[in-house]
């Protein structure tokens, strides 16, 4: 099959709010073909949620497309939310939604933080998966969470620059606290200036050519409160799993079809992990896109999650 872009913009033909434990409450949607088969997206930060373009990486003659912003992010209510927020509790939001759709089995496509999901969700219901996309693979381990807060720098002086700017220099041995500090402080005063900074820093970091437009979505006070707050919530907590526990149980999942597409220039995660994932999972297929970074928008992501995707029909 020739190398496609994004399929056409579509609109859901359902979508709705799924109360899970208090106070959280998930936004969903449906879209694409409702006896189509079922993949699941999962969005990245954690904290970013999920946007219509997202909906275009699948055959919409195909796929029923399901989509949900998880505990804290996007349209998903209380925004910011941390109380009740692990990574089981998201995993079980994933069942939760699986149920009231009626889906026996489904693919899983997730990017990012999304990645980390999809194979921990994965790990723990691997009857329930029928295929898995994984895009900018991040297992938050203590040299990706140093890497992030510190090592970006290298290629982003000026970004990270900035980014260090948000807390006083005696602070910045330990950004992480600083800025955990600040993003879970109840005054907007404090707790928003901290938010964009954090999530501009990772947008400026995300596309390997400036993208203005990407720092300007970063940058915007809904999205950069659910991303800041919660990957500080999350990294803080080492994600709420055991050190390297995704590697470690790589084989309850290793007979699951598996692409891996990783920007060869990822500077927010970067290849080596992905690489990593590989070397412990050979029979999941590998490709590294030679002209990208981080974001899936970038064009040789796209194509290359779209081609996944069209492979993965049938599966």
């Amino acid at each position: 099959m020739a190398a496609r872009d994004l399929f056409p913009p579509i609109e859901p033909y359902e979508s709705g709010r799924l109360a899970v434990d208090p106070p959280h409450e998930l936004y969903w949607e449906q879209s694409g073909r409702p006896d189509g088969q079922p993949i699941l997206f999962l969005h990245g930060g954690p904290g970013a949620g999920a946007a219509p373009d997202h909906r275009r990486f699948f055959d919409p003659g195909h796929y029923r497309i399901v989509i949900h912003d998880q505990r804290g992010a996007g349209r998903s209510r209380p925004l910011g939310e941390t109380e009740g927020n692990d990574t089981q509790a998201l995993i079980a939001d994933i069942e939760r939604l699986r149920e009231r759709l009626g889906i026996e089995r489904w693919h899983v496509f997730g990017g990012s933080w999304g990645s980390t999901l999809s194979l921990a969700y994965a790990q723990a219901h691997p009857e329930r998966v029928s295929a898995l996309i994984l895009r900018g693979i991040f297992l938050c381990r203590e040299t990706e969470l140093e890497w992030f807060l510190y090592g970006m720098r290298q290629f982003f002086p000026d970004a990270w620059a900035n980014f260090a700017a948000g807390v006083p220099e005696a602070e910045r041995n330990d950004l992480l606290e600083a800025y955990h500090r600040r993003l879970m402080d109840p005054d907007p005063a404090v707790h928003l200036p901290a938010a964009r900074a954090w999530s501009v820093y990772e947008g400026a970091c995300s596309t390997l050519l400036p993208s203005p437009e990407t720092v300007a979505a970063f940058g915007e006070d809904r999205m950069a409160l659910g991303l800041a707050r919660l990957e500080a919530h999350y990294f803080k907590n080492r994600i709420f799993l055991p050190p390297n526990a995704l590697l470690d149980n790589i084989g309850r999942i290793r007979r699951i079809p598996a692409a891996i597409v990783q920007g060869r220039y990822d500077c927010v995660c970067p290849t080596v992990t992905a690489a990593e994932l590989h070397d412990a999972w050979p029979e999941a297929a590998f490709q590294i896109v030679p002209d990208a970074g981080h974001s899936a928008m970038e064009p040789g992501i796209r194509r290359a999650l779209v081609a996944a995707a069209e492979r993965f029909k049938g599966v």
